[in-house]
């Protein structure tokens, strides 16, 4: 009987033991990180992790990272569904020599990063790059410093089209501020962003293969090359965008491509519009495309708003 409730007792123990292990290692639909936490901690508000990379495999898919408090919380891979946010405090991400944020998520994944400061430090290779999954939404963000792009979508699913959405967010100081391309036999992806701003770039918005982009409300200035610029057979659609000081404005850049411009103002660039032979380049006689070096460059069709 003794020997019999022993071994009753010390199976009890483990599957106390096993619960609360399991307990421990449960993922929370939110978390949070802080300039002085640890990533031993459990990454609750009253023990924040130190790092997105630590909070990350504590976090439920569909969950989400707060920021508590002022810090740089590092480099991070993004597998699954997630929300990083940043309200209301500075939160950065420091990627010397590396990229910042990697998604590489499922076919039906949806991540958003909010208010980032993605800083590479003059020597970081890209500060977002977008492998998989299904949409991707960058608000509030600035990106500066990268050798490479601001934005690399180079997406890899080949049935499902990635989507990326861009608003509210600025790049400075990167080769591509926003490049979007999908690998061989990959769906092409779309891309729209709204209320950008870039400065000191070598090409602003860039869509190759057929890829799909939409830009509005935004400014792009002091671009080495194309500020917006169709390649392939993409199709760039801009509205009410600002292009100024750039080595071309808006551009279709080869046989197939296609760049749409409606209500933009087009000034002091070396080339206003250049539409490539056999490219298309559509406007809609509500622009304003004046004082470049040279106004147009190739065939730009007058259509109807109608």
């Amino acid at each position: 009987m003794t020997k019999t409730r022993s071994m009753a007792t010390v199976l009890a123990l483990s599957v106390i033991g096993w619960i609360c292990g399991a307990a421990a290692q449960a993922q929370a639909t939110r978390t949070w990180v802080s300039g002085v936490g640890d990533d031993a901690n459990p990454c609750s508000r009253t023990a924040p992790c130190k790092t997105f990379a630590g909070a990350i495999s504590k976090t439920a898919a569909g969950g989400e990272i707060s920021t508590l408090d002022p810090g740089g919380f590092g480099a991070v891979t993004i597998t699954k569904s997630i929300t990083i946010s940043g309200d209301g405090t500075l939160s950065s991400i420091l990627a010397s020599g590396t990229n910042g944020v990697i998604v590489n998520a499922g076919v039906n994944d949806r991540v958003i990063l909010r208010n980032l400061s993605i800083d590479g430090a003059g020597t970081g290779i890209n500060g977002i790059r977008f492998l998989a999954g299904r949409t991707l939404r960058v608000e509030g963000c600035t990106v500066y410093g990268f050798t490479g792009h601001g934005i690399d979508v180079v997406h890899t699913s080949t049935t499902t089209p990635g989507e990326l959405t861009v608003v509210n967010s600025s790049f400075s100081n990167v080769s591509v501020a926003v490049r979007v391309d999908n690998a061989a036999g990959a769906v092409a992806p779309s891309a729209v962003l709204d209320h950008v701003y870039v400065n000191r770039t070598g090409f602003g918005f860039n869509v190759l293969k057929s890829g799909v982009g939409t830009i509005s409300n935004s400014v792009i200035s002091h671009v080495t090359n194309q500020a917006i610029v169709a390649q392939d057979s993409a199709v760039i659609n801009a509205s009410s965008c600002v292009l100024s000081k750039n080595g071309t404005g808006a551009a279709a850049f080869n046989v197939g491509s296609t760049v749409r411009i409606s209500s933009c103002q087009i000034f002091n660039n070396t080339i206003g519009v250049n539409v490539a032979v056999g490219g298309t380049g559509d406007t809609f006689g509500n622009n304003a495309v004046l004082g470049n070096g040279t106004d147009f460059v190739g065939v730009v069709t007058l259509s109807s708003l109608e």
